[in-house]
């Protein structure tokens, strides 16, 4: 599962995404610094199941501290986007492209509106952020109307000769972009189009593909540079931006996750605090940028970045972990691993879903599954709960 982020030029995108995975990736102060994709791993946080079972677990991927476990999300930092790329401008073509299988959207927006639509530095508060949030769903709409347009009329006077439904059609044709024939299905309903395709025109299938985004791929803003605007700038973002938007200050994650790993200071990510433990190792303007970090993660409780990961997986994608073991009553596998892996998997998948995700020939011989937990026989249509642990009995 992998989260794209997005945006124009010069807003601190590249900034997030090492503060996110403390991946290296340039960063600079102008435009179209990153040209090639930045790839890292972030974590989201959750309780470790190992608690209830009064032993330590050994996680394949991730980590587990104090109780809670760390759980490897991809993350993918793109080239930045200015108006028209999908015709080519900048480098809109490699930008779309590249994010082709990304899941979700993290909108990384300058929130003090010190950016135009070029990438260019300009006095704050002179560009509007929410212009932002408009143009780059508009892109994206234009971008996946493209690829349905090429050819269509031909297209969908087939679909309407042969009787197929347009959903079969339409996922055929992205199928590159990881979407769903029930999202399609669901988005077709959603945008209120004619019974009869070829009648549509190209704001029809601008229309529908706005809704097979949202749908298929959803997006939630980072109010980036929440340290330099003012309260109501976030205010409106928060009112007006029509889906998640969390405050942040990437630059001071980076700081600070940096600092944690050099022994500077003691930091979790996504903690409201931090510690130094030998203020002497730092210089007088270190400790005057911890101070100001201070300053900011007490009004705002955090730098965001953490929250934006986690709020992308949990409330934008609407996803839970599930522990998937071959000992039920030791929560382990064949070679005594406790918990070694934890997937993610949108609410509301059973536990025959889990088995494919497992191993296809493991879905494909699924017989039952037992809830560790419970040590309760389930079927294959039990839905997952979050934290779940299930041992899955399949045909050999």
């Amino acid at each position: 599962m992998e989260l794209g982020v997005v945006g124009k030029p010069n807003v601190g995108k590249s900034t997030f995404f090492s503060a996110a995975t403390l991946a290296p990736a340039q960063i600079a102060n102008y435009p179209f610094t990153t040209i090639e994709p930045n790839r890292g791993v972030a974590f989201i946080r959750t309780a470790c199941p190992h608690a209830a079972l009064g032993k330590p677990c050994n996680p394949f991927h991730g980590t587990c501290q104090d109780g809670r476990r760390f759980v490897p999300v991809d993350i993918l930092d793109v080239a930045g986007l200015v108006p028209k790329a999908h015709e080519g401008r900048g480098l809109g073509n490699k930008f779309l492209d590249d994010l082709r299988q990304a899941a979700a959207f993290v909108h990384v927006v300058d929130a003090s509106g010190g950016t135009d639509f070029e990438g260019n530095a300009v006095k704050p508060g002179t560009h509007d952020p929410l212009e932002d949030v408009r143009f780059l769903e508009e892109e994206l709409a234009h971008w996946v109307r493209g690829i349905l347009s090429r050819d269509f009329d031909k297209v969908a006077r087939r679909a309407e000769l042969e009787e197929t439904p347009m959903e079969r059609v339409l996922h055929e044709r992205l199928a590159g972009l990881g979407l769903s024939e029930n999202v399609i299905h669901a988005a077709l309903g959603e945008a209120g189009m004619d019974a009869r395709p070829s009648k549509w025109g190209q704001e029809d299938l601008l229309r529908l593909t706005g809704r097979i985004l949202k749908r298929g791929k959803p997006m939630m803003i980072a109010a980036n540079k929440a340290d330099l605007a003012p309260p109501e700038a976030i205010e409106r973002l928060t009112e007006e931006a029509g889906t998640i938007v969390v405050p942040t200050a990437s630059e001071y994650e980076l700081a600070l996750r940096r600092a944690a790993k050099a022994g500077l200071v003691a930091y979790e990510p996504g903690a409201s605090s931090f510690t130094v433990p030998d203020p002497s190792k730092l210089t007088a303007a270190q400790l005057a940028g911890l101070r100001k970090i201070e300053a900011f993660l007490a009004a705002h409780k955090t730098t965001g970045v953490q929250p934006c990961v986690e709020d992308a997986v949990r409330k934008l994608l609407n996803l839970v972990v599930a522990y998937p073991v071959e000992d039920e009553t030791h929560w382990t596998d064949k070679k005594g691993n406790v918990l070694p892996d934890a997937f993610l998997v949108p609410k509301g998948s059973t536990a025959k879903d889990l088995a494919f995700r497992v191993h296809t020939d493991l879905g494909k011989g699924f017989i039952r599954a037992i809830n560790a937990r419970t040590k309760m026989v389930v079927g294959h249509d039990y839905a997952l709960q979050d934290g779940d642990v299930i041992k899955i009995v399949a045909r050999a």
